[in-house]
């Protein structure tokens, strides 16, 4: 156990990591003479390095085409969006045309909920996790509100176990009892706080059972854990990009329509760009929707926005999500081991111990109390060593896959300790 907590030991671990190549790839934060250990790459993934030439190869064509450059080269604008599709399916295991970047993750949710919320006086409910990221809960609740429901009886919110987390049993429970009664189930696929993940497609057969809709958000599961939208038979899902796949802050975003709606007669607020292609340019007045996810799209994607993505996929697509899973799994329980060795008096882990049930984070209580919590917190930013706090008392910690690294790790177990023992 003490040969973990040795440089030598991360130095061999790190040599023999297939992906540690990729860390060359990204523009890695400064701290002085030295480079940052950035541990925020769930809240805003680090740049890739090719990002910016994609952007420039934009800024070009716009310089010396204007706008013929919506119609010329591979990379016409016209059709940019759609050199995503493969490469973003793949990510999260879904079909090219269940897929689409655009919008923002709470626009997609609101346009999406056009569609799959359709509530009755029997069937009002929406179903979601108690302490969801505010903008989640904002928008179920607005949602509720607009379809002249209550939100004090129709928005039901699960409450997690005392240990803060949630479980299959706690969701089933929540579906068996709130069923009859419920339109949509929207869940997410790594509760943000606590880091805990999902079962999607058990979650989808439970919902569909009690016949409601699934939706997810998946804005801390996308480039973190291998999906399987397609076969999880979720109805809708969205995210965002400027996450684990590393597109900028403010990125354009990504939904999922499943393909058994790809042509549906469900209603949706309808744009020129979502009408079908063939016909798009005859300006007619009646809207005619791309089959699948495109459909759902109103106007046409900001371009500039959309290249990060483009670089981003690139290093998705060249490292596989099972390699990434692999190692995320070995950093996250190298970071796991080390705290329960040598932190075991300092910090409580609120994340699932069991690998299948967590991302690439773990979620982190000080022991003493927030005010502790929030000192440790920005001791460690004061020393170079950066991960994120989420009220009341959680440090969030994510070793991404792609970019960090053993010894990274190994930097934050020290710190805590130097900490501790100054």
């Amino acid at each position: 156990m003490t040969d973990l907590f040795t440089d030598d030991y991360a130095a061999s671990a790190d040599a023999a990591d297939p992906l540690q190549r990729f860390r060359a790839q990204f523009h890695m934060p400064r701290f002085g003479d030295v480079e940052q250990a950035y541990f925020v790459g769930n809240s805003l993934g680090l740049q890739p390095r090719g990002a910016r030439a994609q952007v420039e190869d934009v800024l070009d064509k716009w310089a010396m085409e204007a706008v013929e450059g919506h119609f010329r080269g591979n990379s016409q604008w016209m059709t940019y969006h759609s050199l995503l599709s493969t490469q973003l399916a793949e990510v999260v295991g879904a079909l090219p045309d269940e897929v689409i970047a655009m919008n923002s993750l709470t626009a997609n949710l609101h346009f999406l909920m056009v569609g799959f919320y359709r509530p009755s006086a029997e069937r009002p409910a929406i179903l979601m996790e108690a302490g969801a990221f505010p903008s989640d809960r904002y928008a179920l609740e607005s949602q509720v509100r607009f379809h002249g429901f209550d939100p004090a009886t129709d928005l039901i919110e699960v409450q997690p176990g005392a240990d803060g987390l949630f479980g299959m049993d706690a969701i089933a429970a929540a579906i068996d009892q709130h069923g009859h009664r419920l339109a949509l189930v929207l869940w997410p696929g790594v509760q943000y706080r606590t880091g805990e993940a999902f079962d999607l497609a058990e979650i989808t057969r439970l919902g569909h059972a009690a016949g409601a809709v699934v939706g997810f958000d998946l804005a801390h599961a996308v480039g973190n854990l291998p999906l399987q939208l397609h076969d999880s038979n979720a109805d809708f899902a969205v995210w965002c990009h400027y996450k684990y796949l590393n597109s900028g802050p403010g990125a354009v975003a990504g939904a999922f329509v499943h393909a058994r709606h790809a042509t549906t007669d469900r209603p949706r607020f309808a744009g020129w760009w979502g009408h079908d292609q063939a016909t798009r340019f005859q300006m007619g007045p009646d809207f005619q929707p791309t089959p699948g996810a495109d459909g759902w799209q109103l106007s046409n994607p900001p371009i500039l926005g959309l290249a990060p993505l483009r670089a981003s996929l690139d290093l998705f697509t060249e490292a596989g999500m099972p390699a990434l899973r692999a190692k995320s799994e070995i950093l996250t329980g190298y970071l796991e081991t080390l705290i329960r060795s040598q932190l075991d008096d300092v910090l409580d882990i609120v994340t699932p111990a069991d690998r299948a049930r967590r991302g690439a984070q773990l979620s982190l209580r000080v022991r003493g109390g927030r005010e502790q919590g929030r000192a440790l917190f920005e001791d460690l930013a004061a020393n170079g060593v950066l991960g994120d706090w989420r009220e009341p008392d959680v440090i969030r910690i994510s070793p991404a896959p792609l970019y960090n690294s053993h010894a990274d790790v190994l930097r934050f177990v020290r710190a805590v300790a130097r900490w501790r023992d100054a």
